[in-house]
Order: C-alpha cells, then structure tokens, then sequence
C-alpha cells in the first residue's frame, strides 16, 4: 500500500526541490529522514516535515484499517516536484524601463511504501543470504570473445589546402 503526503504552494523554484528530493529518492525512511536532517539547502527543514507528515500518514493508515504496517520496512518510492503558479514581478531599470521576472513557486509529494521481497516475505534477499535471480542468470552465461578492430587503412595525408604551384605569387 502507498501513503502519500502533499505540500503545495511551497515558495521555491521546482528545480531547486528536485536537487534535495533526488537524494532521497529510494532510500528507506529512517536513511531519508538522516538525510534531510543535514542537507545544506533551504527547502530540507519542509521537506523533512513533510516525509515525516507521509510515515504519520502510514502509521494512522495502519492503526484505523488494521493493517500490519512496519514503519522500518518504508521507504521513499515516489518523490516529485511539479511546478505550480508563477507570480509575475516587475524590476526597475535603467533609462525608465522596467524587467519582468517570474517566481516560481513548487508542489511537492512524497509516496512511502513497505518493501517486499519476491519470496513474499518482508525484507531484503540479501540479509537473509538468498543469491538474487540476477546473480544466477549471470552465472550461467557463457562469456562472449572480445570483438576484433577493423584494419586501420593506411593511406596518404590529406592535404589541408589548396596546393602551391611554383613559379606563381600571390
């Protein structure tokens, strides 16, 4: 099941949030939450409450359906920047002119999910020492011969110009 939690209206450019959010894109909670606690970019402190708003959105989730969630097992599946309303403004400058520019302005949604293995039991295959299936298939592959390079042509130098005659000047 997924839990979202959403921001919309946020005072900063799209780009500059997917800068942080890309950072926690795929990590489990607990790691994501570590991360945002000290990124050095001024969108981190809204973005860690609202990660933090998406687990209390799992754990009430949990609690009124009944649902056996494991807020250990969560981990950031979606994380997403869109672009909102842009506020037109208008800078003085020189010779009585005026420049336009436009602040942006950013929604924000982070989704959680619990991880689940193939097995259908909760966790990573690998803690348990179970080989993935990727690891298998490349065991089995036969190892292909490395591909031969073509025969360099030897041949003459291009001339870069047009060339010079004797007898004649310029």
């Amino acid at each position: 099941m997924e839990f979202t939690a959403k921001l919309n209206y946020v005072r900063v450019s799209p780009q500059k949030a997917r800068l942080v959010l890309d950072l926690i894109k795929g990590r489990r909670v607990e790691e994501a939450l570590d991360t945002l606690l000290y990124a050095k970019k001024g969108i981190a402190p809204q973005l860690y409450k609202l990660l933090r708003s998406a687990v209390e959105n799992a754990n009430y989730v949990s609690a009124e359906k009944g649902l056996d969630v494991d807020v250990d097992r969560l981990y950031v599946k979606r994380a997403i920047a869109n672009d909102g309303p842009r506020m037109k403004r208008i800078r003085p400058a020189p010779m009585g002119r005026a420049y336009r520019y436009q602040r942006r302005i950013s929604h924000l949604e982070i989704a959680l999910e619990e991880k689940i293995s193939g097995n259908g039991k909760a966790g990573l295959a690998e803690t348990v020492g179970e080989a993935t299936p990727a690891k298998k298939v490349a065991k089995k592959l036969p190892r292909r011969a490395p591909a031969k390079k073509a025969a360099a042509k030897k041949g003459a130098a291009k001339k870069k110009g047009p060339a010079k005659q004797p007898g004649k000047k310029k």
